[in-house]
């Protein structure tokens, strides 16, 4: 990048609506920090939480995914099971031009609790809220917080588009709202 790497994010931002709400300095009193890094966007989760349960004991099949492996929680925070998981969304939409390549990784703060998120990539044209796999390795039952930081977003750009963007792939996660289960083909 040619400028700086938080002035690029700024710009693509704003212009291009590249991240949406976006907040352009990082907000972290008392809270697990969220919004505009260095060379990246720390991104929050919503209060809209998928628990991994094994209540009615479902084969988890990834082409053929049975929805009651999960239970759904509106809350201001959760705790996941020890050694299990949780499926959350961004609370920002991410619209990734046809230049950029995105990665999302966890954060510090969650990763020295035994707290991993999922490494997604974002591919180039690929836009929607990003559905986040928040897994507790630990023993213990793990809190996260809703609205507040949960992952950091790393933007690569390239001297040139690419040839297939996720868009020309008719990508089957495009445009996902709310979390989105797996799934083989894509859904109209």
């Amino acid at each position: 990048m040619s400028i700086k790497a938080d002035h690029w994010i700024r710009k693509m931002a704003l212009e291009q609506g590249m991240i949406e709400p976006f907040v352009d300095r990082q907000v972290r009193e008392g809270i697990i920090s969220y919004g505009l890094t260095s060379y990246g966007y720390d991104m929050r989760v919503t209060n809209q939480f998928k628990v991994f349960t094994n209540v009615f004991n479902a084969l988890v099949d990834p082409k053929n995914f049975n929805p009651r492996s999960f239970v759904d929680i509106e809350a201001d925070y959760i705790d996941i099971p020890p050694n299990s998981f949780a499926l959350a969304q961004s609370y920002e939409l991410f619209r990734i031009p046809r230049t950029v390549s995105a990665l999302v990784i966890g954060k510090s703060t969650y990763a020295r609790c035994g707290i991993i998120i999922n490494v997604t990539p974002l591919e180039p044209e690929w836009h929607g809220f990003v559905t986040i796999e928040i897994s507790n390795t630990t023993p213990l039952p793990a809190r996260i917080y809703a609205n507040e930081g949960i992952g950091q977003v790393l933007f690569l750009e390239s001297d040139e588009a690419c040839e297939v963007s996720y868009a020309d792939k008719r990508g089957k996660y495009q445009d996902q709202h709310g979390i989105v289960l797996p799934r083989i083909d894509r859904k109209a």
